[in-house]
């Protein structure tokens, strides 16, 4: 594993102390969006060789805890992780397979949508999930003998 500079400056600025195990996490996080953990374990693991699944939820639970990493949960689906952060985007999600994908606001202002009562609350994120089919579920074969658009 090469450490890049980049990397550990992230992990300086958000007051995270560098690890090996960060770094790869974030690496990892930064190289795969939209991943689970189990996915990020086995690309930590190509990296640093034996690391234990704790170590890499710890990690996570720091990260996500800085700013660094979101996590996003669907309906339905394991927690999964991606780097970009901080820009109010949303998420577009296949029924069939899970794919998921990023879709950024309409409008360029945060929130990019308007509470109709916000209950005393000052909101300052939206979090918005799209669900539908992806193009290579609404052409497969598959897809067709369900009877599915």
């Amino acid at each position: 594993m090469t450490v890049t500079p980049d990397l550990e400056q992230v992990l300086k600025g958000a007051e995270l102390r560098v690890t090996r195990p960060r770094v790869a996490v974030l690496s990892a996080v930064h190289a795969h969006p939209h991943a689970d953990t189990d996915s990020l374990i086995r690309a930590v693991r190509a990296d640093l060789g034996d690391v234990s699944h704790q170590a890499v939820y710890d990690v996570l639970r720091a990260l996500t805890s800085a700013g660094l990493v979101r996590r996003i949960e669907p309906s339905g689906s394991v927690a999964r992780y991606e780097a970009r952060v901080g820009d109010n985007h949303h998420h577009v999600v296949c029924r069939h397979c899970g794919a998921i994908a990023d879709v950024d606001c309409a409008v360029d202002e945060t929130p990019c949508l308007t509470a109709s009562n916000d209950n005393g609350f000052v909101i300052d994120e939206a979090e918005v999930i799209y669900w539908g089919t992806c193009p290579a579920c609404s052409t497969s074969d598959r897809h067709r003998r369900r009877g599915n658009t």
